[in-house]
């Protein structure tokens, strides 16, 4: 059943005193309340766990709530499908509440109090909502009683420089209780029959807010029409790489530039003869124009390479990555690199070619609208809102970069097979010579952890027959251990195809071997607990990682 958000059931105002996330530890349970759904919030104690038993709970509005969104998120995604799917008639999200503006007087007196009076206190007899409006829709929820209870245990509220803050208090007015008993079975009850519509909905508008910041020029949205559910708001939008704890990379500044190139080369389009540009002095070689040009070369260079030895390719002709952008002025990666491995080299802001140079497309950014999907069995996706030709690029591989020794530590933590989706190794040039003439290996180099930071392709699912490539991207040819990761149209894609790669990033093979390697695979005991394969293609290895 499709699911559509509707104008009938706003996401809450944003209230002049909110609760900083950092102030609190967990949601409890939820109700509602004059129409308006309420969460209860354990606050911080130090330590965290175990709860003391006088931990300080309260009972918030979404409202005040509202940068501790992806704190309610959590306790959603706890909760029972039948209980997420109260308030919803004929897939249309409804919360079954009053949608009209409410008067000063049926506004509840703790709210008003919170954002209004100058006392700064909110005592728990000033937070009891003393009526319930009559023209509440009833979608099935439990009418609460007349006077709901306490909106906060073990303490008191006070209002503080735009933040709500919980401080310890006794006396008769202050309602103590044993926390580690929250949510009593009663609360427990009412909301397993109270919807959580208002709170789906205000998530989801956190989350498109979080979209048209990364991206102002509205060139990525959100869709799902699966359910109600919406990408984790823990997960943060960068636009360029974060380097972690013992991370460090060359300044822009430093970049080697190409020298004997002009900006007003090929047409306007910079660079034009690849044996004079410096920047692709490590890019693969043009064999078949090696051949054709300089047969003893070749054969000498043919030599070196089948005993592995170290080449110097300095001279020998190349091959730029990219066509010339055409009337549409879409470029497209040549078939030499996209049926290849080569690492591909841009020239850079410190090259004579100047801006317009045909080999600077990826570090331009991305150019097509990309939609963040719900699937029906993987999760969430990505699709392209144009059509893609082959080989055109679509976006990078964004995260958090961090060395070989803490991508092996959170493994261990969170457990391997969980974990690789989201790690990307840069281990394209192990065993090359960096400009110190050190052989770069393994636990050197660097890995991408895309799990709680990147962009929207953190988003695009892995198929074993995928329609798109990653490919090696450097700006800088003497920096062998910090690059980007780009994708690339493997083949034409049509609007609204779902974009895959291979995360195991395999070579292709026939069909029939690749249904005899999955069949082995699947009757394999070793791959009891192993992350099985939801691509569906043909070619489906049967699990995620061998």
């Amino acid at each position: 059943m499709s699911l559509s958000y509707t104008t009938s059931t706003p996401c809450p105002a944003r209230a002049t005193h909110t609760v900083r996330p950092e102030d609190v530890v967990e949601v409890l349970c939820h109700r509602e309340l004059e129409g308006s759904e309420q969460y209860l919030v354990r606050w911080r104690t130090k330590p965290v766990l175990p709860v003391p038993p006088r931990a300080i709970c309260s009972w918030h509005s979404l409202r005040e709530l509202w940068h501790s969104l992806h704190l309610v998120q959590v306790y959603i995604d706890t909760l029972p499908k039948a209980t997420r799917g109260l308030g919803r008639l004929d897939g249309t999200l409804t919360s079954g509440i009053n949608r009209k503006r409410k008067s000063p007087d049926s506004e509840p007196i703790g709210a008003r109090d919170l954002t209004g009076s100058n006392s700064g206190l909110l005592t728990p007899q000033e937070s009891i909502v003393r009526s319930r409006s009559s023209s509440v829709v009833d979608l099935g929820t439990p009418e609460p009683p007349e006077k709901p209870g306490p909106s906060i245990y073990n303490g008191i509220l006070q209002k503080k420089e735009g933040r709500i803050v919980a401080k310890k208090a006794e006396g008769a007015e202050v309602t103590t209780i044993n926390s580690r008993n929250l949510p009593t079975e009663e609360m427990r009850q009412i909301a397993s029959k109270t919807p959580v519509v208002q709170a789906e909905n205000a998530i989801r508008a956190a989350f498109e807010d979080k979209l048209a910041l990364h991206d102002p020029r509205g060139l990525v949205r959100l869709e799902n029409k699966i359910d109600s559910s919406t990408p984790s708001l823990d997960f943060t939008f960068i636009r360029e790489y974060v380097l972690g704890e013992g991370v460090s990379g060359i300044s822009e500044d430093e970049y080697k530039g190409c020298t004997k190139c002009k900006a007003d080369m090929g047409g306007n389009v910079g660079c034009e003869y690849s044996t004079k540009c410096d920047c692709l002095q490590f890019a693969a070689v043009d064999e078949k124009a090696l051949e054709r040009t300089k047969p003893d070369t070749y054969a000498v260079y043919m030599i070196a390479k089948a005993e592995g030895d170290d080449i110097d390719t300095a001279g020998l002709p190349k091959r730029f990555p990219y066509r010339k952008p055409g009337q549409s002025g879409r470029q497209t990666l040549l078939p030499f690199y996209r049926e290849s491995r080569h690492p591909i080299y841009e020239c850079n802001r410190n090259c004579k070619c100047g801006p317009k140079c045909k080999t600077r497309l990826v570090q331009k950014g991305r150019k097509v609208p990309l939609v963040v999907f719900k699937t029906e069995n993987r999760g969430w996706g990505v699709y392209c809102d144009e059509d893609l030709i082959q080989g055109e690029f679509i976006d990078t591989y964004l995260g958090e970069v961090i060395t070989d020794h803490e991508c092996k530590r959170r493994e261990d933590q969170a457990g391997v097979k969980s974990k690789a989706s989201y790690l990307y190794g840069l281990d394209k040039f192990v065993d090359k010579l960096t400009t110190d003439g050190i052989r770069l290996e393994v636990e050197d180099t660097f890995v991408v952890d895309g799990q709680d930071m990147g962009n929207v392709t953190r988003f695009i699912n892995h198929s074993c027959e995928p329609n798109c490539r990653q490919y090696t991207v450097s700006y800088n040819k003497n920096d062998l251990r910090l690059f980007n990761l780009a994708f690339f149209a493997y083949e034409d894609i049509p609007a609204g195809t779902e974009l895959t790669f291979d995360y195991a990033d395999k070579d292709e093979v026939e069909l029939e071997e690749a249904v005899k390697r999955r069949e082995a695979a699947l009757a394999d005991p070793e791959n009891y607990d192993s992350i099985p394969c939801n691509c569906g293609a043909p070619k489906c290895r049967g699990y995620l990682w061998d």
